[in-house]
């Protein structure tokens, strides 16, 4: 079980690349149309936890000799890429409009379609989902709930408070 959680660990290290391309593409499309870009204090403290999380999944599981439950492993392993489903549906509802950056172009509408129908920041559901479940596939608790509080202090403190004063600013209501 344990190369497994390490193809897990490493597909999703290939997916968050994944959405470093579509956010630069997408990042283009947004400046060429005038966006205006918000929170970049935050961004490196969360591009490196969330790095930080991929390494310590596999750290914590090889040097704490963490084994794989299958009552929680099977479950976390749901949860994960329930988790993945979500975040691509923000992806592809939003279109070019969505970015790992906080861009905002000035004068379009809220999008209130697909899961932004239920949640108002969708993809950070997926992202706290993620975050304590992709560690507890193989037990690694440790991880699970050290990113889990610190995304939390990024997310609640910095991240959306970044994005509500933005998309404020920036979009019409209709």
């Amino acid at each position: 079980m344990l190369t497994l959680y390490f193809v897990v660990v490493g597909l999703t290290a290939v997916e968050r690349l994944l959405e470093l391309v579509v956010s630069k593409r997408n990042a283009r499309w947004s400046f060429e149309r005038g966006g205006v870009e918000s929170g970049l204090g935050h961004f490196p403290a969360m591009v490196a936890l969330h790095t930080a999380l991929l390494v310590a999944c596999v750290v914590e599981v090889l040097v704490a000799d963490r084994p794989f439950l299958p009552w929680l492993g099977w479950p976390a392993l749901a949860l994960v890429v329930a988790s993945q489903a979500l975040r691509w549906w923000c992806i592809a509802t939003l279109g070019p409009r969505w970015n790992t950056r906080v861009i905002v172009v000035p004068g379009l509408s809220l999008v209130d379609r697909g899961p932004y129908r239920w949640f108002r920041h969708p993809n950070y559901v997926a992202v706290v989902v993620e975050g304590i479940a992709l560690p507890l596939v193989h037990t690694a608790w440790v991880t699970a709930l050290v990113f889990t509080v610190l995304n939390a202090v990024l997310l609640l403190r910095f991240r959306i408070p970044a994005e509500e004063r933005a998309l404020q600013a920036a979009t019409v209501t209709v």
